[in-house]
Order: structure tokens, then C-alpha cells, then sequence
């Protein structure tokens, strides 16, 4: 698991599961995470990150759903890309 305390922000995060990566450019990434902010419970976190090697990962702006938002999303994408 990742951890970490954003110092800009002053808030902790810990990702609590990686489900994957939808895209890479320029060395960012834009993922779907799992992700407990402040120890709140888990959320469905998107958003784009850097992950350069030895460093520590830069979150930039993203949004996160709860379970249940995250399931509306899934039916209305559904019915929209006919899945």
C-alpha cells in the first residue's frame, strides 16, 4: 500500500488498492484507485498522478466517488456506450 502526508495540502492518503492505469502521457498517468483520505473510509479515486522513480507520487486534481456514486456512474455509462 502507498502512503503518504501531502504537506501543501495537509491532509494523509493511504491507497488502499491499485484496480488500474487508463492512460499514460508524459510521464503522468490517469488511474482508478482506491484510496482513503484523512483514515476516512475508502473511496473510488480518478485522477492523474506522477510516479517518477524515487520520488514520491505527485496527486494532481482528480474525484473521488463513494460506492454507491460509483455504481450510478457504471449503469449510466452503461447506457450510454450500449455495454
Amino acid at each position: 500500500m502507498e502512503r503518504a502526508y501531502n504537506p501543501v495540502n495537509g491532509f494523509t492518503y493511504n491507497v488502499e488498492k491499485k484496480i488500474g492505469v487508463i492512460s499514460e502521457h508524459s510521464g503522468t498517468s490517469k488511474e482508478l484507485n482506491l484510496i482513503s483520505f484523512n483514515g476516512a473510509p475508502a473511496r473510488y479515486d480518478l485522477r492523474t498522478w506522477k510516479r517518477a522513480p524515487g520520488e514520491t507520487p505527485k496527486m494532481y486534481k482528480g474525484i473521488t466517488l463513494t460506492e454507491e456514486e460509483a455504481r450510478l456512474l457504471y449503469n449510466l455509462l452503461s447506457k450510454e456506450l450500449e455495454i
